[in-house]
């Protein structure tokens, strides 16, 4: 056969289109495809809108979604539009013709490759410019609500008399839009030049204008937008000195105007405002002129006058003004800055007082009894015996206690607290069901004296067992959200739950509300999707009522409903009303407060107990503040996730604020019931931030403040090796001229560089006080051993040594507990409790206490001042410091003594005696409880009754009837 067309001979191939089936089964699994990527897609906002509804906080998933579309959506198109309106702009001025030059033709390709597709093109740019610009304005829905809402302070920053709320609310918000302008002036200036560029509107290498007279006044006018901008934020910047933070040898991290940024950059900024004002005109001007020379001139003056006026005049002012009289120039500043801080930290109302750390009292006998009321001191270290709690209260390997326990009060004790939670590491049989549903819940609170241990030295525990038993009396005992609860279960179904194993198993199944349902399809597939867990969507151990919990953990919780707080970074348990509550100490921040030095949260509130494995810490640890409150109070329901918000500080302007912004999500505190109020208390990182204030700005006095002569210093732990901060304690005691004792938060100051004690302070923590609050903060003005001091003297002590060698010997570790201070007749009052590890014994048992009384005026021979005792309790401990034996029982007659004969002076005198003898029964039965309230009013009863024993034994001897 003859080759026809030169294609090759025999049987030809043909490939044919996909049969319709196949296609109809390519386009649905392309459909299938799409849809599954987009369920993918919507099942974390599904899953988030579900558990926002089950915890009745729907409208703050609702307020933050739309505001983060709306600001998409607003500043999306505006960026869009401003890229594209100029690149059509461009293109619309083109030139008719292009010169004939090898650059435009070289350009020729590229413009007919891009004109068939110049629409899309145009929408692509515009697009993707838009999406961008919208998801990063859609992270300021802070800065949005805060400015939108913004409530006044009713407080003035001292250098341009404006409410501090235009620098917490209002500047951020104009810094973003400003920030804005400068990328769509930038982005549309880029790309008009290149559009004008690709379609001969701009040459660069050909001969004659470089631009056409369009592209000049197209150009121009963009150059002339991004010059105004510039004014305007020179202008700003007069108001971010306010704000500024810089380095001062005086303060090391500044906020606000020094003497050169009052005299110097305020002016220069100013001035360059002025310039830039003259130069966007100059670059509008080309709109009738065609030129670039003036605007050009324009340009390089105003980079020329940043420079000089802004670089080069405030150095000179510093080195030639400011250097030979630093502290005299910068003392107004200084005390600016002094003013602002202490009202933004809210340590205005603190000033020191002197206290001379000599004692007031020289009676050994009345140092004693003084010392049973100064302070109920807390034997029990919540930081130590944790493991205590886990060996004696742990019962099954699948609970657990975390590792620093909590100090509150019940019945008007100082207590420490462990809730019993779950431990899924424990589990006997580790698989999905047994994870997730069969163990899903810890139970019990634990709690044990804080004065008290028994005669091993284990706790004395007030409320154990499972379930547990004890002065709390009956209580929700399951405890399904905790800090140590951090995966889902699902509760609830058809899968029985184990509840606890006491003299046999013991199984529950959930029926509160807390969690989302996953009775129907769409939420199981939704969250076995978000969560990875196919076996969500299939298991038969969901069914009819199955819930699923999970965001257990308290901070969780409350981080969740209120995204705009700081959290407390120990969240504590209290039983209130019959429940677990997990209480929350919440913050409200801003670093915006005028002149007020800013602190870095993680840095400030790091100590001894947030360091290596414990588990108390801030969560925002890089958060640079100069202004916070604790305008907060939260509680998380053990039983039910219940999320509760109070409102605490009530004068708080940024707390209003957020109020405003989302309404109804924080509730008066008139709504805190008086059982919950029992146990809120001053929280610990307020206080370590105040601390850390208080140890430059305990100073009011700008001279002495720029010296730096009375700076002090957070001791570091004693009783740690690592070199951390000592943590502050919570302790029951009293401060000079308290009549009784206080529920107290206290810590130590030294003074820089030296290890004497340099201030004391405590604030009062009991939320139902009426000084709750109230810092007070004692200067040191003798020469008083600090907490260093103290334990290296414990330390060389021979009794010390001895038992050391002990313990050492028998194969056990030595563990120093909270070294308490306490202020005691002039003098300062140490005590340490010392616990002992055994081989044979799993958790630390209190074995010593440890008690320095230290006092700056001593007379020779005087063994009164810094006292260190080594002693197997506390009671002997304290009786050997100050030198006194423990009262002995009055002795009665020998055997065959006639007693004298009966008058009213010897019945007094009997009486008393009697009297003396039930007080001395009292407070001895007293010391055996640990109960020092009742110790210390039998003591009063026995000083009284011996009184008038001595009255009546006077009477006696005068009259000749006594013996």
């Amino acid at each position: 056969m003859p080759d026809r067309g030169g294609s090759p001979s025999g049987p030809r191939m043909r490939v044919g289109r996909p049969s319709r089936r196949a296609r109809t089964l390519l386009m649905t699994l392309g459909v299938l495809a799409v849809l599954a990527m987009a369920f993918v897609m919507f099942a974390g906002f599904w899953t988030d809108w579900l558990w926002y509804r089950s915890v009745d906080y729907s409208s703050v998933f609702t307020t933050t979604l739309w505001t983060k579309i709306g600001l998409f959506a607003v500043f999306g198109l505006l960026m869009g539009l401003a890229v594209g309106l100029n690149i059509w702009l461009a293109y619309r001025l083109r030139p008719p013709l292009s010169a004939m030059s090898l650059e435009q033709q070289s350009l020729d390709r590229y413009r007919m490759g891009v004109a068939p597709f110049k629409k899309w093109v145009l929408l692509a740019v515009t697009v993707l410019v838009g999406l961008i610009a919208g998801a990063s304005a859609s992270g300021q829905w802070r800065t949005w609500l805060m400015w939108v809402n913004g409530v006044k302070f009713g407080q003035k920053d001292p250098q341009f008399d404006l409410d501090v709320a235009f620098y917490a609310f209002d500047l951020p918000w104009y810094r973003f839009l400003l920030a804005f302008g400068f990328a769509a002036a930038v982005l549309s200036l880029i790309a008009a030049a290149l559009t004008h560029y690709l379609y001969g509107g701009l040459r660069i290498t050909s001969p004659g204008a470089r631009a056409t007279a369009a592209a000049t006044g197209h150009l121009s006018v963009l150059l002339g937008v991004f010059v105004s901008l510039k004014a305007v934020a020179y202008w700003l910047d007069r108001y971010g000195l306010a704000v500024k933070s810089s380095d001062f040898k005086a303060t090391g991290n500044w906020t606000g105007l020094r003497y050169v940024d009052a005299n110097a950059y305020l002016p220069a900024k100013t001035i360059l405002f002025c310039i830039a004002a003259i130069c966007a005109v100059l670059f509008f001007a080309t709109l009738w002129r065609r030129t670039w020379q003036l605007p050009v001139i324009g340009f390089g003056l105003m980079v020329l006058s940043a420079v000089l006026i802004g670089g080069l005049y405030p150095a000179i002012v510093q080195k030639f003004q400011v250097q030979p009289n630093e502290q005299a120039k910068e003392a107004p500043y200084i005390q600016k800055n002094i003013d602002a801080t202490r009202k933004a930290y809210a340590i205005d109302s603190t000033k020191p007082e002197n206290y001379s750390g000599k004692s007031t009292v020289k009676a050994k006998d009345q140092l004693r009894s003084d010392a049973d009321s100064a302070a109920s001191y807390r034997v029990l270290d919540p930081n130590i015996v944790s493991p205590t709690f886990q060996q004696l209260e742990q019962k099954r390997k699948y609970y657990q206690f975390p590792t620093t326990l909590d100090v509150d009060r019940y019945k008007g004790e100082d207590t420490v607290i462990g809730l019993r939670e779950l431990n899924i590491k424990g589990i006997p049989k580790r698989n999905w069901i047994n994870d997730h549903f069969t163990y899903t819940h810890g139970y019990g609170a634990i709690m044990a004296k804080g004065t008290q241990t028994d005669a091993n030295g284990s706790p004395v525990f007030t409320e154990s067992g499972l379930p547990t038993t004890g002065d709390v009396g009956t209580y929700q005992q399951r405890i399904y959200y905790g800090e140590k609860t951090d995966q889902y279960s699902i509760v609830g179904g058809p899968q029985k739950e184990l509840d606890y194993e006491e003299n046999g198993e013991k199984t529950t199944s959930y029926k509160e509300k807390s969690g989302v349902s996953l009775s129907g399809a769409f939420n199981r597939a939704a969250y076995a999707v978000a969560f990875s867990e196919p076996q969500i969507l299939y298991s038969g151990a969901i069914g009819e009522g199955s819930r699923i919990l999970y965001n257990r953990t308290p901070k969780e919780r409350v981080e969740a409903v209120a995204p705009w707080l700081t959290i407390d970074g120990d969240a504590y348990p209290a039983v209130v009303k019959g429940r677990i509550q997990w209480i929350v100490d919440a913050y409200t921040t801003t670093n915006g407060y005028p002149y007020a030095s800013r602190t870095t949260l993680g840095d400030t509130t790091a100590d001894s107990l947030t360091v290596g494995n414990q588990q108390r810490a801030v969560v925002a640890q890089q958060n640079q503040v100069n202004y916070i409150r604790n305008s907060v109070k939260a509680t998380v329901d053990a039983y039910d996730g219940t999320v509760n918000l109070y409102q605490w500080d009530t004068q708080d302007p940024v707390l209003k604020t957020w109020m405003k912004a989302f309404p109804g999500t924080v509730k008066a505190k008139s709504a805190i019931n008086a059982d919950l109020m029992e146990h809120l208390r001053y929280p610990q990182d307020m206080f370590k931030v105040q601390r850390e204030l208080l140890t430059r700005y305990h100073v009011t006095d700008p001279a002495q403040f720029y010296s730096g002569s009375d700076a002090w210093q957070v001791p570091d732990d004693p009783t740690n090796k690592d070199g951390n901060a000592v943590p502050p304690y919570y302790l029951s005691m009293k401060m000079p001229g308290d009549a009784a004792q206080r529920f107290s938060l206290t810590t130590t100051f030294t003074p820089n560089g030296r290890p004497n004690l340099g201030g004391f302070m405590a604030v009062d923590a009991d939320a139902t006080s009426k000084e709750y609050g109230r810092l007070r903060l004692l200067r040191v003005t003798e020469d008083v051993p600090g907490p260093a001091q103290v334990q290296s003297k414990l330390n060389g002590l021979p009794d010390v040594a001895q038992f050391v060698r002990d313990m050492k010997g028998a194969d056990s570790d030595i563990q120093y507990g909270n070294l308490l201070t306490v202020p005691l007749d002039g003098g300062f009052l140490y005590v340490e409790p010392v616990y002992a590890q055994g081989r044979n014994a799993l958790y630390p048992l209190l074995k010593k206490v440890a008690v320095s009384y230290v006092d700056a005026d001593q007379p020779d021979g005087d063994t009164t001042k810094d006292t260190t005792v080594f002693e197997d309790n506390l009671t002997n401990a304290l009786n050997a410091v100050f030198g006194v034996e423990a009262p002995t029982p009055p002795t009665t007659p020998p055997p065959g003594t006639t007693p004298p004969p009966p008058t009213s002076n010897d019945a007094a005198l009997k009486a008393a005696i009697a009297d003396a003898q039930k007080a001395y029964d009292a407070g001895e039965a007293a010391l055996a409880k640990g109960d020092w309230t009742a110790y210390g009013k039998a003591q009063e009863d026995l000083q009284e009754a011996l009184q008038r024993a001595a009255d009546a034994g006077a009477k006696l001897k005068s009259t000749g009837t006594g013996g």
